[in-house]
């Protein structure tokens, strides 16, 4: 669209700002900025580097924890190794002089010499806590003598696994596993070592009984009470023979296939291992040595719950130290956000106060432009309008009188007169001085009506589209100007496509809330002109609905389109915005508000009804300051058949209705009051027209106005309206209609005079 409309920025903008509205200032926005990522900076610092802290201090306690408690469980382990090896050690010499003690003797001569032997074997083995019994035991598995009993029960142990390992050189089965004794029941493991006859055959068993509870005691006083070890004694493959303190679980054996038992296994002499213990039923850290030559094992079991349980209790200490002066911290670095949020908003409320202030004073003074301008442009279009009244009215007085030969001239003259009211009613429409006369209709039926308007608008070479949603809202607007504003519209897109495009019309309904950023709120309809021409540049979009503004050729634009279409949507209550791009085209919106209102039904025509013409003119009292126009207008009343009486302002006219009636007669001076609103003097139209309702009430009036805030006055007062200019023909159906109402009340008093006077007689 060009016309009256400037061509289109680069960008989109929905409103136009104000030219002289300054941004807001930067630097304080950035400034907020800057402090809340500083602040933040420092609250994920103070959050993120205190539990890096804390992690690490405490991934390094966890380690020197297990650390410690694998060297403590090391040394209780040496020195428990230390015990079993001196106790084992000492078995193996008492095995030795039981063995001397009966080297020579057969299992006959040991049970002749029984009492003797018994005695030596007392003495051999009685001193010492931790054996059982000292017992020995012939080439059957026979037992022959014993430290314990004299004489011997009788008992053999021919089929137990250390009698038959020893006999046949099994390593292993010189420590046997742990069993109840056969005598009195106590829970023993014995160590033996083969006897020999003359030709170094097997002879026999000698073998020392070792009480397990001697071992547990031990290892109960060295662990002392509540201690997270456990110590045990254990054979190579796994069978358990001591242990202390006592396992909750009763077992014979560390639990099969752990890292303990594949050590044991691989024949390893020492080391240590992490692995759940199935005997202690916890995570342990074991640690495991050979007890010298010998097939047994010492192995110190620690809890790895008590160090977690430690590590805890300290962990919780660090983090109370540690987080409560940084819990200190965050809530002086919250609170200093909550400040600066705070300072922000009242920063914004300020910058939107300062904004709204600047908009509303730019609005002032574009407000008063727009007033002086409208003013001027008001008083131009006033007499303009008297102008173009003194040609209507004597065009009218020549195409009544006849001229022949003329006709041609005359309907030049009409059509100039047209094209002048057309000027005049777009000058008041942009001065927001023209008459509306709103009503309500279906957008959605009366667009599609429209059509063949905005085809003639558009010319040949552009398509129209029109395209309107289902259930579009009526909308309370002037039918009149609402179809120039499409014409502006039309036109303009025709200009600014001169070789043709495409001219699409869509209308939908849409509502805005408060705070959505648009300067009206509630339900519109939404209409779009969008035509596909070249678009403005920015500086042409700034000026678009400035009055007189046009990128036309001289003689070519009004700059009166596009203010009419802001002018036309702003008194409908509702709002016009054009959007543009160069190269991209125009696209105007019109935001016309909902009406709650239904538009009236389509009825078809009615014929009128022929009725006589009223013959007996009216006596009318004309007033106009305009000699010319009060000419003009006269002489068209008395051609009407009308007596005309002219007075020049609203004094005079009251002056000549006071006055004595004439004739003699009781019906007033006049028949009707013909005035202008705008005149001289301290009362306009209106004045005169209210002052008459009091003085007069039964007398006609009908006032004359290009001006709408004049009009919306007077149609509170009982009276008749003209808009300006105003059509002959309307004046003259006015004028029919009150000589109608006259001859009927005239008729409706006759008959009620007989009526009296028949009643009477």
């Amino acid at each position: 669209m060009i016309a009256d409309r400037p061509e289109r920025p680069d960008q989109h903008e929905s409103l136009p700002r104000p030219a002289n509205e300054a941004p807001f200032p930067a630097a304080p926005g950035h400034d907020f900025k800057v402090r809340r990522r500083t602040l933040l900076a420092l609250l994920v610092a103070a959050i993120v580097l205190p539990c890096v802290y804390v992690i690490a201090m405490a991934y390094n306690d966890l380690r020197m924890r297990e650390a410690d408690a694998t060297d403590i469980t090391l040394r209780t382990l040496r020195v428990a190794e230390e015990h079993a090896l001196k106790v084992f050690d000492m078995n193996e010499a008492l095995d030795a002089r039981v063995s001397d003690l009966v080297r020579g003797l057969d299992d006959d001569g040991i049970r002749a010499n029984e009492v003797q032997i018994h005695q030596k074997l007392d003495d051999i083995g009685g001193g010492f806590p931790q054996v059982a019994a000292v017992s020995i035991f012939g080439r059957d598995g026979d037992l022959l003598a014993s430290s314990r009993y004299s004489p011997p029960p009788p008992l053999s142990i021919a089929t137990r696994d250390d009698f038959t390992g020893t006999r046949d050189g099994s390593v292993l089965e010189h420590v046997s596993r742990v069993m109840p004794g056969q005598v009195n029941g106590e829970t023993v493991f014995n160590m033996g070592v083969s006897r020999s006859d003359d030709a170094d055959a097997f002879a026999g068993l000698v073998s020392v009984a070792l009480r397990t509870a001697y071992f547990s005691s031990f290892y109960r006083d060295l662990l002392g009470p509540a201690s997270p070890m456990a110590l045990g004694l254990v054979r190579s493959d796994g069978a358990i023979l001591a242990f202390g303190p006592p396992p909750r679980a009763s077992a014979s054996a560390i639990t099969p296939r752990s890292p303990l038992d594949d050590a044991l296994a691989r024949g390893s002499e020492s080391g240590v291992v992490r692995m759940h213990s199935a005997v202690l039923d916890s995570n342990v850290i074991v640690a495991y040595r050979r007890v010298g030559g010998y097939p047994v094992y010492v192995t110190c079991a620690y809890r790895t719950p008590a160090i977690w349980a430690a590590w805890y209790r300290h962990l919780s200490v660090l983090i109370i130290s540690m987080f409560a002066p940084s819990i200190a911290l965050w809530c002086v670095i919250w609170l200093s956000l909550r400040r600066l949020a705070a300072e922000e908003e009242a920063w914004e409320r300020w910058q939107a106060e300062a904004s709204m202030r600047r908009s509303i004073e730019s609005a002032y003074r574009q407000a008063r432009k727009m007033e002086a301008l409208g003013n001027l442009v008001g008083s131009v279009a006033h007499d303009f309008n008297n102008l173009l009244m003194i040609i209507s009215a004597n065009v009218q007085i020549v195409r009544r009188r006849g001229a022949a030969g003329l006709e041609r001239e005359i309907s030049a003259v009409e059509r100039a007169l047209k094209s002048g009211q057309s000027l005049t009613r777009q000058l008041l429409g942009v001065a927001r001085k023209q008459p509306l006369r709103n009503e309500t209709i279906d957008v959605g039926r009366w667009l599609p009506a429209a059509r063949e308007l905005l085809r003639a608008s558009l010319g040949a070479k552009a398509s129209l589209v029109v395209e309107v949603d289902d259930g579009v809202w009526p909308v309370l607007v002037d039918v009149a100007e609402f179809e120039l504003a499409l014409i502006n519209l039309a036109v303009n897109a025709r200009d600014a496509m001169p070789n043709g495009g495409r001219f699409t019309v869509r209308a939908r309904n849409i509502t805005f809330r408060p705070g959505e950023g648009f300067p009206l709120d509630g339900e519109f309809v939404h209409v779009t002109l969008e035509d596909t021409g070249a678009g403005m540049p920015p500086g042409v979009l700034a000026r678009a609905f400035e009055p007189l503004y046009t990128t036309k050729s001289k003689g070519t634009g009004t700059g009166l389109g596009l203010p009419q279409v802001f002018a036309f949507c702003e008194r409908s209550g509702g709002l016009a915005a054009i959007d543009s791009a160069i190269g991209a085209g125009t696209t105007v919106h019109l935001y016309l508000p909902r009406s709650l209102a239904e538009p009236p039904a389509q009825r078809p025509g009615e014929a009128r009804e022929e009725t006589p013409e009223v013959q007996q003119g009216l006596n009318v009292l004309l007033v106009e300051d305009n000699d010319e126009v009060a000419a003009g207008t006269e002489a068209l009343l008395q051609m009407m058949g009308h007596r005309v009486t002219c007075a020049s302002d609203a004094a005079s006219a009251l002056e000549r209705i006071e006055a004595p009636h004439f004739d003699g007669e009781d019906t007033p001076r006049f028949d009707l009051v013909l005035s202008d609103i705008h005149m001289p003097g301290t009362m306009n139209g209106i004045d005169l027209a209210e002052t008459l309702q009091g003085l007069k009430p039964g007398l006609p009036v009908i006032l004359v106005t290009g001006y709408a805030e004049e009009l919306d006055r007077a149609r509170n007062v009982d009276v008749r309206v003209l808009s300006k200019p105003f059509d002959i023909a309307l004046l003259e159906k006015m004028l029919d209609g009150i000589r109608k109402d006259r001859h009927g009340r005239a008729s409706d008093e006759r008959d009620a005079t007989l009526e009296t006077d028949r009643d009477t007689h």
